[in-house]
């Protein structure tokens, strides 16, 4: 278990003073469709505009994605990026499928796709196959002795691949486009709980969770549709801290802090569930395009990083890392999500940038 580190709590001094970044993103906003990957985007160089701005210092991106119907265009649009952004390497992983879904894939082609880059790429498994396999069960009432074996048995082939974790892993999921879907299963599902304890046997192998939080069942939220969302949301946080507790050994990140869609993933929020569970982690995400509730950034997130959240990552310095939820090839038009996530990295102590730009996501996900 990772202790926070008192000497980070000099950062929110070094700020004061400090020039802050802001990131010239243009008024044309491009809808990202978060999930799956849409059609296949046609191909383009490396992005020339100036107002890209690049990480002041190295950092791992943790959460991406590629196109599946194009895994080599994909990986050769995210090598152009890398240097742009200042990126070290990037983790893919496959969304969270449902079981029926057409375009569902997992680690398989991760691996296909990143071979020949290895010093560049990670990758997470299960997306395709063990989230599949949790809604599978959530819709069949069946979590039983042999569904519980054969998900057991799928997750220790995704270790045996190479993976750096599991993922993407979802307890919550609302359509927010064209080809995604609503999805839930309960925090503590049987088959969460045992992914688990699988986590913790291979030292904390890292399982990424997406979850929209709901600290209380609560109606839909405004923007979003019912069908094919559902017109009132189950309770998750105190499911959601079952599954933390059950093995403490076993590392939980959770994805898209900062890309809040139902307004209860608040600062005060994250800051209760990090001093209780020392296994939970956060990745940092910003939508520039559905920017959403109680984002770390002011003027609809395109501006500062707000003083309760520099705070926040300060008081927790090992316990986030930078995941945009990028997709690649970048969509041709429009602020990309990485740039958004890159504007809270720059305005981090020159200290914390380097814990959750690089050393974090290097121990977390067992890189070399």
């Amino acid at each position: 278990m990772e202790m926070n580190d008192p000497g980070t709590k000099g950062c929110l001094g070094s700020l004061v003073g400090g020039a802050m970044l802001i990131l010239a993103i243009s008024t044309g906003l491009l809808l990202l469709t978060h999930g799956r990957a849409s059609a296949k985007p046609a191909p383009h160089p490396a992005r020339t505009d100036s107002s890209v701005v690049p990480a002041l210092s190295p950092f791992i991106e943790v959460h991406a994605h590629l196109d599946q119907k194009d895994t080599t265009g994909s990986i050769q649009a995210a090598l152009r990026a890398m240097d742009s952004e200042n990126a070290a390497k990037i983790i893919f992983l496959p969304s969270p499928f449902t079981p029926d879904d057409p375009t569902r894939f997992d680690d398989e082609v991760l691996i296909s796709a990143e071979k020949d880059h290895r010093d560049k790429f990670a990758f997470l498994g299960g997306g395709g196959t063990l989230n599949a396999m949790v809604q599978e069960a959530v819709h069949s009432g069946n979590a039983g002795p042999e569904v519980q074996k054969r998900f057991k048995e799928r997750a220790e082939q995704i270790v045996r691949d190479g993976a750096s974790g599991f993922g993407e892993m979802t307890a919550q999921h609302f359509a927010t486009g064209p080809g995604s879907y609503y999805e839930y299963a309960a925090p503590d599902h049987p088959l969460f709980l045992l992914l688990a304890d699988v986590s913790a046997e291979h030292g904390g192998l890292p399982i990424d969770f997406h979850m929209e939080a709901a600290s209380k069942p609560m109606p839909l939220p405004s923007g979003l549709k019912s069908p094919p969302n559902p017109p009132h949301l189950h309770d998750n946080i105190a499911a959601f801290e079952r599954l933390l507790s059950h093995n403490p050994k076993a590392k939980i990140v959770w994805a898209h802090e900062g890309w809040d869609n139902t307004g209860d993933r608040t600062v005060e929020l994250s800051r209760r569930l990090l001093k209780a569970h020392p296994n939970l982690y956060m990745e940092i995400k910003v939508d520039p395009g559905e920017v959403g509730k109680n984002s770390p950034l002011v003027d609809g997130g395109t501006g500062k990083l707000k003083p309760e959240w520099l705070k926040l990552f300060a008081e927790f310095p090992d316990r986030f890392v930078i995941g945009s939820d990028q997709h690649y090839p970048e969509p041709a038009k429009g602020p990309q999500r990485w740039q958004s996530a890159v504007l809270v990295f720059n305005q981090l102590p020159a200290g914390l940038r380097e814990k959750i730009g690089i050393e974090n996501p290097t121990r977390i996900y067992h890189l070399k």
